[in-house]
């Protein structure tokens, strides 16, 4: 190839697609377009991501907003997937992105204007986290600015990112890290609010899956498996959708869940079956769960009621819905504290409902359902309310909602909900206590906290109940009768579980 020959297929434009318009002019790579021409406001996909950004800010879910800004702006394919990127990027990594933005401007991150600051993210992570040209992403961003934060504004911004680009990550990492305790460190560079640092690390800890020597390692790769995109989930609720018709789709069959599948990419909502509610989008940690409860060996003969005590938004009690029409003589009952959460299961369930299958959809405190149905239930499902911390990957800006105090007031309601559901169980019965989050606080603890206190009630071995999509039992669990899963081992969210049984008293037992 000639000096200046143009490389065959074209420089990469703004978001690293090849641009064959691009020409070398004066010995350097210039785009064809005059400065006059170039477009001076915002491009619509970075400022989607702006808008949701600052919609995260005012209490928000990214989850819930970003698919209503895309469809707003008409945006689809590598657009959709430009824009997904730049917002969860920036949100999930917006404490490494402060701190090099605080070096950067020359003052902390809480003296610059929160819009502008969104800004600044959305930049830092289009440079540093990104496959965009640095040129690219600061002159870009500078052009959002000069739309939503205003000609002055994006002076200031042109000059932070001037200077972001000219480190690389590994660089910056080391700048904003340097001389900062290990687990500080680790929480800068690895984005997370530190106190989650170190619950995190007690609770691999306690797990016992890792051992001390490589807790480190094995700390850091839950960090970077939190701020990895996870993939889309798919459940084919029993009897309703299979797993073949998510595969003739475009999805992939999982090897974890034997009701589950991946979509490699596209639209959810585009699979006839999700958009009729027989399938639907839920992690594969949600999944088994609730296929473990199901397969528990029954110990009441007869007909059975099953309840899922707190099931909003319903995917949980969508799957057993599904599950309890498999087996012969059960009723799944459904609770939820609020009408409109109430609302939200029966939407969810509306395919099960549909086909017959009997559900019980109620409204009522949980906590107070033990006192009002004592000895009722034959299995009951206490997916507790809880920090979430398990599914911080798909949830980017929970890790910044959420504080030390958010614990305590969470384990007394867990505390609440697993006692009242064990005084709505049968003797005979299983209880299922699960949370999204693997915090030793809400999960071991609590457990211990209501079974030590309570003659009647046996902790029973929740592993084996946990089958992979061969049928093996899953492996790489804690060697105690208990279920951690973790994202950087398993994939999946960081769901626990602890089964429950329900005996007799012993004033019962006395009687007898």
């Amino acid at each position: 190839m000639n000096d200046g020959e143009q490389p065959r297929g074209g420089f990469r434009d703004d978001r690293g697609r090849q641009r064959p318009d691009s020409r070398r002019v004066g010995g350097k790579n210039r785009t064809a377009t005059r400065p006059a021409d170039r477009r001076r406001g915002g491009d619509p996909v970075r400022k989607v991501a702006w808008e949701v950004s600052r919609a995260v800010a005012d209490g928000a879910y990214a989850n819930l907003e970003l698919p209503k800004a895309l469809r707003s702006a008409d945006l689809h394919g590598r657009d959709a997937a430009f824009a997904t990127e730049l917002t969860y990027g920036a949100i999930r990594m917006r404490g490494l992105y402060d701190a090099i933005i605080e070096f950067a401007a020359g003052r902390p991150a809480a003296q610059i204007d929160p819009p502008v600051l969104d800004t600044l993210r959305l930049g830092a992570h289009q440079i540093l986290g990104m496959r965009v040209p640095p040129h690219a992403a600061a002159s870009e961003t500078v052009a959002l600015a000069r739309e939503v934060n205003g000609a002055g504004a994006s002076g200031f911004v042109n000059a932070v990112l001037r200077r972001v680009t000219e480190r690389t990550r590994e660089e910056w990492i080391r700048e904003v890290t340097a001389g900062r305790p290990r687990e500080d460190a680790l929480a800068v560079e690895h984005s997370h609010p530190e106190w989650i640092v170190r619950a995190l690390r007690g609770a691999l800890r306690s797990d016992g899956i890792t051992d001390e020597s490589e807790l480190d390692a094995s700390l850091e790769a839950l960090l970077e498996a939190d701020n990895a995109a996870p993939t889309v989930s798919l459940v084919a609720r029993p009897g309703l959708a299979t797993v073949q018709e998510l595969v003739d789709a475009g999805a992939e069959a999982a090897k974890l869940s034997p009701v589950g599948a991946t979509l490699p990419s596209g639209d959810p909502a585009d699979i006839p079956a999700v958009r009729e509610t027989r399938a639907a989008v839920q992690d594969e940690g949600s999944q088994l769960v609730a296929l473990a409860l199901a397969a528990a060996p029954g110990q009441v003969d007869g007909p059975q009621d099953w309840l899922d005590l707190c099931a909003g938004p319903g995917g949980k009690a969508a799957l057993l819905a599904a599950l309890s029409a498999q087996q012969s003589d059960v009723t799944l009952f459904v609770n939820e504290i609020s009408e409109h959460r109430t609302d939200l299961v029966r939407r969810t369930l509306r395919a099960a409902l549909d086909a017959g299958i009997e559900v019980m959809i109620g409204t009522g405190d949980g906590r107070e359902l033990g006192a009002e149905e004592p000895e009722t239930y034959e299995r009951v499902l206490v997916d507790a309310p809880c920090t979430g911390l398990g599914a911080l990957r798909r949830r980017p800006e929970a890790r910044w909602r959420r504080t030390p105090g958010d614990v305590t007031d969470l384990t007394a309601i867990q505390t609440d909900l697993l006692n009242s559901a064990l005084d709505a169980t049968v003797t005979g019965g299983l209880v299922a206590y699960v949370t999204c989050s693997p915090h030793v606080a809400e999960t071991t603890a609590v457990v211990h906290a209501v079974t030590n206190g309570r003659a009647d009630v046996t902790v029973e071995d929740a592993r084996p109940l946990f089958r992979d999509a061969a049928g093996e039992q899953i492996r790489q669990l804690s060697d105690r009768p208990t279920v951690q899963l973790w994202p950087h081992v398993h994939g999946t969210d960081a769901m626990f579980s602890r089964c429950c049984a329900r005996r007799p008293s012993p004033k019962t037992e006395q009687l007898q």
